[in-house]
């Protein structure tokens, strides 16, 4: 699984407070999802009605390869709260673990060799080759923040991707509390 250790914040109150502009009197605002409240959240990019949506906070563990974690890096408001490193953990890293499926089994073979010659030399010049060998199917781990706005673009934008990763972090965000109603656009 791509996401884990996941929370959702704020969710109610952001809710209430999208309510906020019709009202003469919040303390009488709940938060339940009325057809209003769909409909801001459905709202058209730009328009800025699904703002409470971005009060919506979510923080998880997402692990992506090299590859996917290029593309996540496009989106400036997905925030990264601490991440393993390859800097400092290349030559740590059991690396039959850390490849998925679509990396040649030579090319593991190839990263192995490099690690164990640089664990034994510990030389500047082969922790480069290893570092600058290691391919785009490489897992990392890091920590996210982001909000329910901001999930909305995502997927709206990746939910087909070519990247399976992607089409898995898109169906986790379909499992969120109210995803349907307020991120998917689905009733």
């Amino acid at each position: 699984m791509v996401v884990s250790n996941y929370e959702v914040y704020d969710l109610e109150n952001s809710i209430k407070a999208s309510k906020y502009p019709m009202s003469v009197d919040v303390d009488s605002l709940n938060a339940d999802i009325t057809n209003t409240v769909k409909k801001l959240a459905q709202s058209a990019k730009g328009e800025g009605h699904d703002q409470f949506l971005t009060g919506i906070r979510v923080n998880f563990d997402l692990c992506l390869t090299v590859k996917c974690w290029t593309e996540a890096e496009r989106y400036r408001f997905l925030e990264f709260v601490s991440s393993q490193s390859t800097m400092h953990r290349i030559s740590k890293f059991d690396l039959d673990k850390q490849y998925i499926e679509y990396v040649d089994p030579r090319i593991i073979k190839i990263m192995n060799e490099l690690k164990d010659k640089y664990n034994e030399t510990g030389a500047p010049e082969d922790y480069l080759k290893l570092l600058y060998s290691n391919p785009c199917g490489f897992k990392l781990t890091a920590r996210m923040t982001t909000n329910y706005r901001c999930l909305k673009t995502m997927y709206a934008q990746r939910k087909m991707h070519k990247l399976p990763e992607w089409r898995e972090f898109c169906a986790w965000i379909e499992t969120l509390p109210f995803a349907k109603e307020l991120i998917t656009g689905e009733s």
